[in-house]
């Protein structure tokens, strides 16, 4: 039973609490958290390391008038429990439920939403801005990771802070860690101010303030003046890159001192210009487990039934490494995510040849064509979803220079509960539009590693390749040994329908043309594999004397489908695949089934334009 938090209707109540209540929610809040997340799946470790903080926050700003922007968002449920959605906690991530990122639709508290890095520093501006021109007085937090603030985004909303010299307070959690361990010459900073006297001279400060009694109870006698006064007395400014960009800096302070964060935010909150408050936590803290891999319960996966069958990351992986044990010009990138690509096998065995870039899309892509250019074979793994972020770098300083750069967009489709934020629905499209560039979507492990073992022998030219999260599908077809551009591949025979499946959507055709054979439907599954260039030729053979679906899982504006409609003059052209809306978060299974894209889902849209076209009565 969580008495203190159970009780919380209204962040408000957090500052009327005493300063032991407020240690004691904490461990409530943790409790809490492990208790939903290891049933359901979620952000554990990130969560579990800003309790502290959380509780700081909603202790000295009033959440219905300051303005707290989070970045990333995956750090929030302790703020989503605070901020009255403690009796939802349990559907978060769940369709229907919360979403396991900070969404304006869903709560006031809210203030913008997020589920990407390195977007708070600008957003908070833009909030002050708004203030300052509207003469009001709410103050802005941004509340920032180490891993987020070496993205390029983030410092250029640093660098803008600093010049505009509005009131602006920058909270950064220094934990070490984004997903996987940071890396790079900001991290390396951030561990020289750790190392600093001045952080073990303000703990102490503290301690003695607090009458050095280890345990809660009368230990928590001390007055708030006295907390005030030891941090006055003990706070020192090592120098830091921050100055340098004119916003003052203070830390670092210990983020699980509940008494210290909440004296320093109060003193800090009368300051006036941008200010950047340094705040050292653990990622994981309360929950051995998570403490001691932090990597790996990052995010949990939940109570979930075993799938079979082999990992598309997994099988990506072995096939770069079998490349490059053949190949010494092949070189692996990625942006802050070798466990999630993975690329961490690559990186033990060839260190030398591995890069991780850090949260950095948009330099990681422009750094590939450099390598690229120096005779090395690149292959840079993102998430699909993350590949938007470097959007312009893939047109402006790979395929308009024709760089040969190979591009693993995992992620890609629906990915369920993470929800609209890192739904890869958009590469296909983006990808169709750049001239030069070549994309790929393999239908399971076999097509996959074939993909990659060939593209890395004969690399030249920018060529994407996208494939999804997860287990490949149960149903596998035999594939050609060579899978050569603009072939294609016939995996089911029919003579009244052409249906074009596009990735591990040929599994879902496969099983829909099934279905439809009971309703006397004979349906042609065709496997381009290639989407640019694809098999025009072929697909317009096989068009004539049927009529022609086609089904992807990525946006149907400017996707696969629509190009291969315009291929088709004069020829009506269904297609399926996800519509012009953000898809919300919940089980891959469900969303899919709700966007019909599943195989009853697809017989029932098949058979209605089959009706609808006259072909049977």
């Amino acid at each position: 039973m969580s008495e203190i938090l159970d009780r919380i209707e209204d962040p408000g109540q957090i500052a009327k609490l005493s300063l032991e209540e407020r240690v004691t929610l904490a461990s409530e809040i943790r409790e809490r958290i492990v208790g939903v997340i290891c049933n359901t799946g979620g952000h554990l470790a990130s969560s579990l390391g800003v309790v502290e903080l959380t509780i700081a926050l909603l202790t000295v700003y009033d959440p219905s008038t300051d303005r707290i922007v989070w970045d990333v968002g995956h750090q929030t449920y302790p703020w989503k429990l605070l901020t009255g959605r403690r009796e939802l906690f349990h559907t978060i991530r769940q369709t229907g439920g919360l979403s396991g990122f900070p969404r304006r639709a869903e709560s006031v508290y809210d203030v913008f939403g997020t589920g990407h890095s390195s977007t708070s520093i600008s957003a908070a501006l833009g909030f002050a801005g708004a203030r300052d021109i509207a003469g009001r007085n709410e103050r802005v937090v941004a509340v920032i990771g180490d891993g987020s603030m070496t993205a390029g985004m983030a410092l250029e909303g640093l660098n803008n802070a600093g010049a505009a010299k509005t009131d602006i307070t920058i909270i950064l959690n220094d934990n070490e860690m984004s997903i996987s361990r940071n890396v790079g010459a900001l991290s390396k900073h951030l561990n020289k101010l750790l190392t600093d006297p001045t952080y073990n001279s303000f703990k102490d400060g503290i301690w003695k303030a607090l009458g050095k009694v280890p345990s809660l109870g009368e230990g928590m006698r001390i007055a708030a003046h006295e907390v005030s006064s030891a941090i006055k007395k003990t706070i020192v400014t090592p120098a830091s890159i921050f100055e340098e960009f004119g916003v003052n800096y203070f830390g670092p302070i210990p983020g699980h001192d509940l008494a210290a964060l909440t004296g320093v935010l109060s003193r800090v909150k009368k300051l006036s210009g941008p200010v950047l408050l340094h705040v050292v936590t653990k990622k994981g803290k309360g929950y051995s487990p998570a403490e001691s891999q932090p990597v790996s319960h990052h995010g949990v996966s939940g109570v979930k039934s075993k799938a079979s069958g082999a990992k598309f990351t997994s099988c990506f992986s072995e096939a770069v490494l079998k490349a490059a044990e053949k190949d010494p010009t092949v070189v692996a990138i990625t942006a802050a995510m070798p466990d999630g690509t993975g690329l961490n096998k690559f990186a033990e065995r060839y260190p030398g040849r591995f890069f991780d870039v850090g949260i950095a899309e948009q330099h990681a892509v422009t750094f590939a064509s450099g390598l690229a250019f120096g005779g090395m074979k690149p292959v840079l793994a993102i998430y699909s979803s993350f590949m938007q972020r470097a959007y312009d770098q893939v047109i402006h300083d790979v395929a308009l220079q024709d760089a040969p750069v190979l591009f693993a967009m995992d992620r890609a489709g629906v990915v369920g509960a993470d929800g609209p934020t890192h739904h890869g629905v958009f590469d296909i499209s983006m990808f169709l539009a750049v001239p030069g560039l070549s994309l790929a979507a393999p239908r399971d492990c076999t097509v996959l590693k074939k993909l990659v073992a060939v593209e890395l022998s004969q690399l030249s030219s920018p060529t994407g390749i996208r494939y999804p999260r997860g287990q490949e599908p149960e149903l596998r077809f035999p594939s050609p040994d060579k899978l050569p551009r603009a072939t294609g591949q016939i995996v089911r025979e029919g003579s009244q329908v052409l249906l074009i499946a596009v990735g591990p959507m040929v599994t879902t055709a496969v099983q829909a043309a099934e279905i439809l054979m009971s309703s006397g439907i004979d349906v042609m599954v065709f496997d381009p594999v290639w989407l640019k260039p694809a098999p025009v030729g072929k697909i317009q053979e096989l068009a004539s004397g049927r009529l022609v679906t086609t089904l992807e899982e990525g946006s149907l504006r400017g996707g696969f489908g629509q190009y291969i409609a315009s291929v088709l003059p004069g020829q009506s052209v269904l297609n399926l695949g996800i519509p012009d809306e953000f898809v919300t978060h919940g089980s891959t299974k469900e969303i899919i089934a709700d966007l019909k894209l599943n195989p009853d889902g697809v017989s029932g849209s098949i058979e209605k334009y089959v009706r609808s076209n006259g072909e049977i009565s």
